[in-house]
Formats: structure tokens, sequence, C-alpha cells
């Protein structure tokens, strides 16, 4: 009974030291990220996935083409994983307000919420990610940051009930 109080004091302690990000603090900072404006067209990326111990588990390229349907903004994603297997993902976005949007994608559960600030865009969202022959639904916490190059840098934090699973970094670079 005294070690699982003293558990859940330790637990409780460390999570109160977790402020976490806020988008707001992005206001002002340039050059101004706009999700259906920087995605317009193509736009290559590269990334990779570490798990919670920092190991890289996967690299990847992510060919995207961004266009407009309606009042839809469509991100559709080719994936192409170092160890040959390929995939593909296709986002269709809605604004909901001046710097919100809905998205929604066929293997995420519920609806993702996106949020832009200055040069940052926060996209949160649960998902089934395929991994390996099954499916895991798992929550991202996807953080992107637009550079004065127009390099655009992306952290995404993936956890499981609360618990950190691993981690995936990408960088994307608009294709002329």
């Amino acid at each position: 009974m005294i070690r699982r109080f003293l558990v859940l004091l330790a637990t409780t302690l460390a999570l109160m030291g977790c402020s976490g990000m806020k988008i707001e603090d992005f206001a002002g900072k340039t050059p101004v990220l706009k999700i259906d404006e920087y995605f317009l067209g193509r736009t290559r990326a590269w990334g990779i996935f570490e798990d919670r111990f920092a190991n890289l588990r996967r690299e990847f390229t992510v060919d995207i083409e961004g266009k407009w349907e309606g009042d839809e903004f469509v991100l559709d994603e080719h994936f192409d994983y170092a160890d040959g297997e390929k995939d593909r993902r296709v986002w269709r976005l809605r604004r909901v307000g001046t710097d919100r949007w809905e998205g929604r994608t066929e293997d995420a559960i519920g609806v993702a919420l996106g949020h832009q600030v200055g040069n940052a865009f926060s996209f949160k969202y649960n998902i089934n990610l395929k991994m390996g022959e099954r499916r895991l639904a798992v929550h991202f916490d996807d953080w992107m940051y637009l550079q004065p190059d127009g390099l655009l840098l992306n952290r995404a934090y993936v956890t499981k009930w609360g618990f950190d699973i691993g981690s995936v970094t990408l960088a994307f670079k608009r294709v002329p």
C-alpha cells in the first residue's frame, strides 16, 4: 500500500514538472507558416523514427502532393521506407477558423486538430499506426516549424496510454 502510494506520488510530481509547449508561444515568430500555402503543390520530406530509447528504427522519404478539392485541402502522402516498404496516407484538412484546422484520414481515430500560429503548426491526433503486420492505436503530438530558408522541420511525439513510444523527425522541402 505504501509502495503504491509512493509510486503514485512520484508519478504525479513528475507530471507536474511537464508544462509542455503552447502554440501561443510562437505568436509573432517569422516566417509565418500557412499550411495550405506551404504544402500546395509538391513537397518532399526525409524522416526517421526513433524508439523511446533513442534507437533509430526506421528511415524514410515522403513525397506529398497538396491541392484544394472544394473546401478541403488534400495532402496525398507517399511513404518510401529504407527497408523497401511503401505506404500511402491521404489527409483531408478543413479550415475551422482563421488559424485552426480539422483533419481526417482513413486510419485516424476521430478528428485531428491543428492550430497554426507564427512559424509553427501543432497537429494532434490518434491513429492506428501500422507496425509490421498489425496496427497499434497511438497518439501523435506533431509540431512543425518553418525556417527562414523555406525548410520546414517537424517533430512528432508518439505515445500510447500517455507513455512514450518514440518520436518522428522530418525535414520538408518544397519541390519546384
